[in-house]
C-alpha cells in the first residue's frame, strides 16, 4: 500500500517538476551590428531599451530573463563571422541582425544548419528567399517594396529613364535588380548603372569618375541606392559638379531620411547639398505607445542621436521575439542544445571553437512562433504574409527644402502614391493622387524634364535653306548663324513634344545671295549630307520619290491667282448689280404684266374702268407696285388670278437677286481673272 502512494506521488509530482524546469532562469540573444553608422548606434539603443522593458514585466517571460549579448562587425565581414560563431558557442536562441545583407546571406547558411533565427530590420536585400534561407526573417519591408515606391514615382512625374548608383554589394546590386523590374512594368528603364565601392571605402574619386559619365548621359532622373556615408559624398560631389541645379531631379533610398532624422542639426555643407532632393521614409502610423517611447528616447540616447523608424523595429524585434519565446515555453518546448560532432574539436588553438557549435532543439518551433506573430507594437500592426513580407509596407515621401523637409505624400502597396496616410484610407481615389508642390533641385518648383540633350551623342545635320526671300518662313540672323523663322518655330515645338533627347545643329545651304536649288536641297537629303531638312519645301511627286516628308503644316490647296478689282462708291452704284439689258427686260415685262391684267379685268372689274387715262395710270401702277407686293387693286377673274401669282413669283425672284447682288458688290472686293470655262 506505501509502495502505491508512492508511485502515486512521484506521478503527480514529476510534471510540476519538469514544467518548472523548462523555464530557465535566462534565455541568451545574440545581437549584431556596426555601431559606427546611424542604424547601428540608433538599433544599439533600441534593443537595449526593449530588452529592459521585457526584463521589468513579469508577465512576458514568466520570470524568465532575456540576456543580450551584443557584437560590434565594425563594417567587417571577418568581424562579423566570428561574432557570429561566438553566439553559437554560447547557446544562443536568436540574433538580432546582422545589420548588412552581405553578411544575411553568408549567415544564413551557418542559421540554418544550427536552427538558430536570424531577425534582421536593415539587411533588406530583397532575394534572401525564405526558400534557401528559412532562418532568415526580414522584420521591416524589403527593398523590393521601396523600389516599387521609386518605379511609382518616376511614372507619376512622367518620367521614362533614370541612372541608378548604388553600393557595390549584395544590397545595392540586387536593389538596382528590382528597381529595373519595377520599372519595367511600368515601361521605363534604368538607362545606366553606376557601381561604387562597398560603404565606405568609396572615396570622392570614385564618385567623381561616376558622376562625370551620368552627367554626360541623356537622363537628368537619379536613383541613389547607398549608405548614409557614401551618399553624402555623392551629393557633395555632385554640387560641385553643378548637379544640384535646376534641371536634375534626386531620388534617394531611405538612407537619407535616417540622416535627417538621426543627425541633427545638419551641417550647412550637408544641408546645402541635399536640397530639392526626394526620399523614402518607412512609414508608422502614430499611436499613444509610439509618442510615449519617442518622448523616452532623449533620455535613452542622452541626446547623442535622434530616433528613426528602423529604431522603432528594433524595438518590435525584441518584442516580436520575446513573445516568439514565451509561447515556445508554453508550447512545453525547452531550450537545450546538442552538439554537431562532425565538426570535431578546436584546430589550430583558434579562439573559435568549432566543436562547440551546437543545434539549437526548439529553433523550428520558435521560427514558426515568429512567423504566426499577429499583435501591435510601435511600427503598427506586426505580422506576416505567407511569403514573409509585412503586413501593408508603406513609406513617406519626404522632400528636402531649404529649411528642413517636406511630407508631400505616401505610398503604399496596396493605395499606390497617395496623399492619404494609408492607415486612414479605406478606399482608392485618383483625387488623392495629386501631390502639393516638389521643390526640386536649385530652387525651381517647375517638375523638370527629366533629360537633355546627351553631350556624347552625335547630332543631327539639318538642313535649312539660305533664302533671300519670304523670309518670314525660314531666315538668317543678320551677323550670325542663328536661323529663326515660321518653319523653325513649328521644328523646335515638334521637339520639345517628343519624350527623349535629339541632339541637333542647324546647316545653312545657299549662298544667301540668291534663293538655292529646292531640287538639289532635297537630293543632299538623299545623298546623306544632311539627316534632315527644314523649310517651306513644296511636297510635289519627283521629291517624295527620293525623301520622306511630314505631314503638311501649311497647305492652299489648288488655287487661281488673279488682281483685286476694286469698286468705286459713287451714285448710281445701285444699278450695277443688273447690266442694262436686263433694267430693260425688266421694265418691259412690267409693262407686258399690267397689259395683261388689263385685259383680263376691265371688262368685269370695276378698278379697272373708266376714263382712258385713268386706266392707263392703273395700268403703270398695278404693274410697278407689285415689285413691292403694294398693289391694291383686286383680281375678279380667274385667270387674272393666275396671271397675278405666277408674277408675283418673278417679281420674288428678281428682288432677291437684286438684293444679293448689291450687298456682295458693296462689301466683297472682286476678283478678275482671264481663266474662263
Amino acid at each position: 500500500m506505501n509502495l502505491v502512494w508512492v508511485v502515486s506521488i512521484l506521478i503527480i509530482c514529476i510534471p510540476g517538476s519538469t514544467e518548472g524546469a523548462s523555464r530557465p532562469a535566462a534565455v541568451n540573444v545574440g545581437a549584431m551590428c556596426t555601431v559606427g553608422t546611424i542604424n547601428g548606434r540608433v538599433s544599439k539603443i533600441a534593443i537595449e531599451a526593449a530588452v529592459n522593458d521585457v526584463n521589468s514585466d513579469p508577465t512576458i517571460l514568466g520570470g524568465t530573463k532575456l540576456s543580450l549579448t551584443f557584437h560590434d562587425s565594425n563594417f567587417s565581414g571577418f568581424l562579423g563571422i566570428i561574432g557570429a560563431l561566438k553566439f553559437m558557442e554560447s547557446d544562443t536562441v536568436a540574433i538580432i541582425g546582422p545589420q548588412t545583407a552581405v553578411m544575411a546571406h553568408i549567415l544564413s547558411h551557418l542559421a540554418n544548419e544550427l536552427h538558430v533565427p536570424l531577425l534582421s530590420f536593415t539587411a533588406l536585400d530583397p532575394t534572401l528567399s525564405s526558400l534557401q534561407y528559412p532562418y532568415f526573417v526580414q522584420t521591416a519591408p524589403n527593398d523590393l517594396f521601396q523600389m516599387a515606391a521609386i518605379a511609382d514615382m518616376v511614372s507619376y512625374f512622367g518620367w521614362t529613364e533614370v541612372a541608378a548608383i548604388f553600393t557595390d554589394d549584395d544590397s545595392g546590386r540586387n536593389g538596382v535588380a528590382a528597381l529595373g523590374d519595377k520599372l519595367a512594368e511600368k515601361r521605363h528603364k534604368i538607362c545606366y548603372k553606376a557601381a561604387l565601392p562597398p560603404d565606405p571605402k568609396a572615396t570622392r574619386d570614385d564618385v567623381k569618375n561616376q558622376l562625370v559619365m551620368i552627367r554626360m548621359m541623356e537622363s537628368r532622373v537619379i536613383v541613389l541606392h547607398t549608405f548614409a556615408k557614401s551618399g553624402l559624398v555623392v551629393f557633395d560631389v555632385a554640387q560641385e559638379l553643378g548637379m544640384m541645379e535646376s534641371g536634375y531631379v534626386w531620388i534617394a533610398t531611405a538612407w537619407l531620411s535616417t540622416v535627417l532624422d538621426s543627425t541633427s542639426p545638419l551641417s550647412s555643407k550637408t544641408a546645402n547639398s541635399i536640397q530639392g532632393a526626394l526620399t523614402l521614409r518607412p512609414h508608422t502610423p502614430d499611436s499613444e505607445r509610439k509618442r510615449a517611447f519617442i518622448s523616452r528616447w532623449n533620455k535613452l540616447s542622452n541626446g547623442s542621436i535622434g530616433l528613426n523608424p528602423y529604431g522603432l523595429y528594433a524595438y518590435d524585434t525584441v518584442w516580436m521575439l520575446a513573445h516568439a519565446i514565451n509561447l515556445l515555453l508554453d508550447q512545453g518546448g525547452t531550450i537545450s542544445f546538442s552538439n554537431i560532432t562532425s565538426l570535431g574539436g578546436p584546430k589550430g588553438g583558434g579562439t573559435v571553437n568549432l566543436g562547440a557549435l551546437s543545434i539549437f532543439h526548439g529553433g523550428k518551433q520558435l521560427l514558426d512562433n515568429i512567423l504566426q506573430t499577429n499583435t501591435t507594437g510601435l511600427t503598427g500592426p506586426i505580422a506576416f504574409h505567407p511569403d514573409r513580407s509585412p503586413l501593408n509596407p508603406a513609406y513617406d515621401l519626404i522632400n528636402i527644402i531649404e529649411n528642413g523637409y517636406q511630407r508631400i505624400g505616401y505610398w503604399s502597396n496596396y493605395s499606390g502614391i497617395s496623399v492619404v496616410p494609408p492607415e486612414t484610407s479605406s478606399n482608392w481615389s485618383s483625387l488623392n493622387q495629386h501631390l502639393p508642390t516638389v521643390v526640386w533641385p536649385g530652387g525651381t518648383t517647375v517638375k523638370p524634364r527629366g533629360w537633355v540633350f546627351p553631350n556624347n551623342g552625335k547630332q543631327l545635320r539639318i538642313g535649312v535653306p539660305n533664302r533671300v526671300s519670304y523670309r518670314d518662313f525660314v531666315s538668317r540672323r543678320n551677323g550670325t548663324d542663328i536661323v529663326e523663322g515660321y518653319c523653325i518655330d513649328i521644328f523646335l515645338a515638334a521637339i520639345k513634344l517628343l519624350p527623349y533627347a535629339v541632339p541637333y545643329e542647324f546647316v545653312l545651304f545657299g549662298d544667301g545671295l540668291k534663293n538655292p536649288s529646292y531640287y538639289e536641297f532635297v537630293n543632299m537629303i538623299a545623298s546623306g549630307k544632311f539627316d534632315a531638312a527644314v523649310g517651306d519645301i513644296a511636297i510635289v511627286t519627283n521629291r517624295t520619290k527620293i525623301v520622306d516628308f511630314t505631314q503638311p503644316y501649311i497647305e492652299s490647296g489648288l488655287v487661281v491667282v488673279a488682281p483685286v478689282r476694286r469698286l468705286n462708291s459713287r451714285a448710281w452704284a445701285f444699278l450695277k448689280p443688273f447690266s442694262p439689258l436686263m433694267w430693260a427686260v425688266t421694265a418691259a415685262f412690267f409693262l407686258i404684266i399690267g397689259l395683261v391684267m388689263w385685259i383680263l379685268e376691265h371688262r368685269i372689274n370695276d378698278e379697272f374702268r373708266g376714263p382712258p387715262r385713268k386706266q392707263i395710270v392703273t395700268i403703270l401702277w398695278f404693274s410697278f407696285s407689285t415689285m413691292f407686293f403694294a398693289h391694291r387693286e383686286n383680281t375678279v377673274s380667274t385667270l387674272g388670278r393666275m396671271v397675278l401669282i405666277i408674277w408675283l413669283f418673278i417679281v420674288l425672284i428678281i428682288n432677291s437677286s437684286y438684293t444679293a447682288s448689291l450687298t456682295s458688290m458693296l462689301t466683297v472686293q472682286q476678283l478678275e481673272s482671264p481663266i474662263t470655262g
